[in-house]
Formats: C-alpha cells, structure tokens, sequence
C-alpha cells in the first residue's frame, strides 16, 4: 500500500488532523527563497513605477483619451490604481502561479514528498494545507501590491480625491473603499490560475512545468480574448473579466455585474481543478 493511506496499526494518540500543522507549512513556505523573491517584487514595483514618474515626468493624454496612467500623479490612491492595471494583466498571475504550482511539485523534485506521506500525513490533509497556505500566500502577495502603492504614492502625490479618467473625482474615503474591492477582485480572478496551477503541481514533478503552464494557460487565454470573432465564446474564459473592476470606477453607484460575471467563472474554474487534484492526488503512487 502506497505510504501515506494506511492509518492502521498507528501510534496510541496519534491524530491524522494533527499533522502537519498551517503553521509549520506556512513557515516552511515562508523561507522559501522564491517567496521572498515574489514579494520583494511585488512590494519593489511601486517604487520602481514611481521613479520612472519622477524621471520621465508627469503623464499626459493621447489621442484626446484620458487613461489610469495619465492620471496616476493626481494622488496617491491614482497611483495605487495605476499600478494595479499594470500589474493585474500578467504581473500578478506569476506569483499565484509560483505559490500554487511550487508547492507540492517542489516536494516530488527533492523527493521528500514519500517522506512526508510517511510521517505519516494523510494526503488530503497535506494537500488541504499546502492549498490553504498558498492561498493566504497569493491574497498577501496581490495585496500588497495596492497597499504598497497606496503608501508610496500618498508619499509622493498626497492623499486627495480619486481623479476618473471619465469626469469628475471620488472623494477619498469612498475612493479607498473602492480600491479594497478592486483589490479583492483582481485576487479573485486569479483563482482561475491559481487552481490549474495547483492541478498541475499535483501530476508533475516539475515546479517550472507546473507554474509554466499557469502562466501559459493564462497568456494563452488572453490572446484568444483578443478575438473578436470568438464572440460570446469569450465570456467564459479564465482572462476576459480580468479589467471588470473598472466598473467600480464610476461616480455613482458601484456596477457589480461584471464582477460577479467574473467571479463566478474565476471560481467555478478554481473548483473544478482543485476538485481534480485531490481526486487525482488521493490515487496517485508516490515514487519521490
């Protein structure tokens, strides 16, 4: 019998739930040298955004439109939003990639992957803290960046009302709140990523395969968003409601329709293929 499904015959005391605690996976998580990388990057892009502003100078419009960037100096909360959109297209899938599709490929590539089923850890159980730190991982990482911008730019540009690219402002309380939203939104349209990223980490031993495809899956998405001729077929692609947290940049009332849109479509993708790795993982013979 594969090492890690037999709990018979185990030690007096011994409790499957017991092993392999969030905490210690989310220290040995966290000294990782890639997870301190991933967040020295995310944390260093607003400042590296800001110093191309300070050299290059205030933006300006083109072609008579006004964009996130031309309007990213107005003030602190234009900058964190400015550096979102920049980011929220590709930046911000290769962290959520690498936190997911590391985890448990990692494992399998230094071949203490048999060792930890053997402690013995339960495999749903390892697989449901592995997925649950890297979640707390990603929402950090993608987090972060927002928040990072948000202090340097208020820094840099003052804290004032919300410049829109349409016409007229958000007056800062309100447009703070709508920065958390946009936050939590572009996190959850990652999940998409997230899930096959996980999938993949639980069918190879290769960590670069396993983030590669992610980060492929999602280039490849959006380029065929990019077809028009696609159509509707485009609504249900892990990338086309990427940028629906514009909606939450309206004067009014806040639109949540396309954000529930891609929600569900973000989530539905995360389920299917976490529901695959544990089902795939469970039957899997471990060999390293």
């Amino acid at each position: 019998m594969t090492a890690g499904t037999d709990t018979t015959g185990a030690a007096p005391g011994y409790r499957p739930r017991g092993t392999l605690p969030l905490r210690v996976e989310a220290v040995r998580q966290l000294l990782r040298r890639r997870t301190l990388v991933a967040f020295a990057v995310v944390a260093g892009l607003p400042v590296v955004v800001w110093a191309a502003f300070a050299i290059g100078g205030t933006p300006s419009e083109r072609n008579g439109t006004t964009t996130l960037i031309d309007v990213a100096t107005s003030s602190g909360l234009n900058f964190s939003l400015a550096v979102l959109f920049v980011s929220s297209g590709f930046l911000l899938t290769i962290p959520v990639a690498l936190f997911f599709g590391d985890t448990v490929a990692s494992e399998a590539s230094w071949s203490s992957l048999r060792y930890l089923l053997a402690a013995p850890v339960p495999r749903a159980r390892l697989l449901a803290s592995k997925l649950l730190v890297s979640l707390g991982f990603s929402a950090a990482a993608v987090l972060a960046l927002p928040t990072v911008a948000l202090v340097v730019g208020t820094a840099a540009y003052g804290w004032s009302d919300l410049e829109l690219t349409t016409a007229g402002s958000l007056p800062p309380g309100t447009a703070a709140q709508r920065l958390v939203i946009i936050a939590l939104y572009v996190f959850v349209s990652q999940l998409a990523v997230a899930g096959f990223a996980f999938w993949l980490s639980t069918v190879t031993d290769a960590p670069l395969g396993a983030v590669g495809g992610a980060v492929g899956v999602a280039i490849i998405s959006n380029i065929l968003d990019a077809i028009t001729a696609l159509g509707s077929l485009r609504d249900v692609l892990p990338t086309h409601w990427q940028y629906a947290w514009a909606d939450a940049l309206q004067p009014g009332q806040l639109e949540w329709a396309g954000m529930i849109k891609g929600t569900s479509v973000s989530v539905s993708f995360a389920v299917v293929f976490f529901a695959l790795a544990f089902r795939g993982f469970r039957k899997k013979d471990i060999v390293s």
